[in-house]
């Protein structure tokens, strides 16, 4: 655990601000500073535009505070919650999770997540996402963290082996879905069709 809360710079200064009054109630300016600071030092090594770098630890903030304060009681789930894990977060659960969350049209909230994760999302992945009209170009590879994991009400696993920790009262799966990365076109559209069968039945087997 991280104890130098000092995100670092008017950028970050500013987004502790944002984010504190956005949870104001739930977390403390102390525990936001932590997670912004945290953020920025999760995403900064693998991160390929320095400028961006402070726009991605806003969202990734975001996420591990909402993941969090759900976890813990703090704030209540409307829908359920899928957390969709791969090793770099760059290919098979990107496209899930954006698959997921197109087809639910809402019903559900989608996270995704990297055991090990990379710079950027598979540019086929892409690709093949905005031939379906889905736009994954803002989408960016996050790390893996036990919040979100104790957040979500079902984990999906593709290829990250032992990586996900194992919580109670979670359903989880492990999906043997090719690895996108390095493939041709035509076969990367056939992992985004073999993904969205996956995601069709999960869909109907929770109701949705």
């Amino acid at each position: 655990m991280r104890t130098d809360t000092t995100a670092g710079g008017p950028d970050y200064d500013r987004i502790v601000e944002d984010l504190t009054y956005t949870y104001d109630g739930v977390f403390s300016k102390e525990s936001v500073a932590q997670a912004v600071a945290d953020a920025r030092a999760a995403l900064e090594p693998v991160s390929r535009i320095p400028t961006y770098l402070p726009i991605l630890t806003a969202r990734y903030a975001t996420t591990q505070l909402t993941a969090a304060a759900q976890a813990e009681g703090r704030i209540t789930k409307q829908v359920p919650e899928l957390l969709f894990v791969c090793v770099h977060n760059a290919g098979r659960s990107q496209i899930a999770a954006a698959l997921a969350q197109h087809l639910s049209g809402g019903r559900v909230h989608v996270r995704s997540a990297g055991s090990a994760p990379v710079g950027e999302v598979n540019a086929t992945a892409i690709e093949v996402l905005k031939e379906r009209g889905i736009d994954l170009t803002e989408a960016y590879p996050k790390p893996l963290t036990d919040d979100v994991v104790r957040a979500a009400d079902v984990v999906i696993t593709m290829g990250c082996g032992d990586a996900c920790p194992i919580l109670p009262g979670k359903r989880y799966e492990d999906w043997d879905v090719a690895d996108p990365a390095g493939q041709p076109l035509e076969t990367v559209r056939d992992i985004r069709d073999d993904i969205q069968g996956r995601i069709t039945r999960l869909l109907r087997d929770l109701g949705i």
